[in-house]
């Protein structure tokens, strides 16, 4: 697997194989969470805490899920992707599984704090998580679950605020998200061959738009930031699909980093859209700064 097996894990490789680029799409997954539950209405403030502790388990869970993503596949990455940190020699696979479980555990536990409704969200993302990272290369069925993992994040954060993770709000956005991911996920699944062999199931990703604009047109005076921010998810989705159809060289890897940052730009529409403007805000600088950090750490 590699010339360094002495290398536990390489700084770079930690970063790497986190992909912790897209770890502001958490933070607006989290931003939207616990938006969507109610909380914040009519001027109240957020607690920092719950925002803060809701976004460290998510991002603990992430991190160590990705780990676990590289360790599980490390040796199909050794015949297709040999520049990853594993079969590369700058991360040893025994010290990325132990990384990966420890980020895990200290996730679910970190989202036990609350009481046990978070508890329980937080422990079956880890499950999807851990599902996902055992079985993706062997089922047609991993983006939908990629997409639960996206989904329970939704409700684990809503749990840990203290609302309710099976709200009407929450759980139709959280199928909007489902949908977005279920689609970038099976764009990603090409990514290693640099083509799409079939563009059909990216019509998935029309639900999340269309959620996303009946959303913001049954807001409240049309809420017109969350018109935008949708006109920018719509662009942003549209320029994505077309470098997929396309299927250029570098064309599908780009599409999949831009689709996983759109990510950040659907739960600012949703924050928007529940009349909450300033975390919509937050959420919506969440979509350039993973494009920008995406340059120094790849997303995918």
């Amino acid at each position: 697997m590699g010339a360094a097996t002495a290398v536990l894990i390489r700084p770079r490789a930690a970063l790497v194989l986190g992909r912790v680029s897209n770890l502001p799409t958490v933070l607006s997954n989290a931003l939207a969470g616990i938006a969507l539950t109610g909380i914040g209405l009519a001027g109240a403030a957020w607690p920092p805490a719950v925002l803060i502790g809701a976004a460290a388990a998510l991002a603990l869970l992430y991190v160590g899920g990705m780990y676990l993503n590289d360790a599980f596949d490390a040796e199909v990455d050794a015949r297709e992707r040999p520049a990853r940190p594993i079969p590369r020699g700058d991360a040893a696979r025994g010290a990325v599984f132990a990384a990966g479980f420890a980020l895990v555990g200290a996730g679910v536990a970190l989202a036990a704090v609350p009481g046990p409704a978070a508890l329980l969200c937080g422990a079956l993302l880890a499950g999807a998580i851990l599902l996902y990272d055992a079985v993706h290369k062997h089922t047609a069925a991993a983006p939908a679950i990629m997409g639960l993992c996206r989904l329970l994040a939704y409700l684990t954060a809503a749990a840990m605020a203290g609302g309710d993770a099976l709200g009407t709000a929450l759980l139709l956005g959280g199928g909007g998200l489902f949908c977005h991911v279920v689609g970038l996920t099976y764009a990603a699944k090409q990514e290693a061959y640099d083509r799409l062999d079939n563009a059909w199931p990216l019509a998935v990703l029309a639900v999340p738009l269309a959620g996303a604009l009946w959303a913001a047109m049954a807001a409240a005076g049309a809420a017109p930031l969350a018109l935008v921010l949708w006109a920018a998810l719509a662009a942003t989705t549209a320029w994505a699909v077309r470098r997929l159809f396309r299927r250029a060289p570098g064309d599908v890897p780009r599409a999949v980093a831009a689709l996983i940052a759109a990510i950040a730009l659907y739960d600012a529409v949703l924050i928007a859209a529940a009349g909450q403007p300033l975390p919509a805000l937050i959420a919506a600088l969440c979509f350039p700064l993973t494009l920008a950090l995406q340059r120094i750490v790849p997303g995918t």
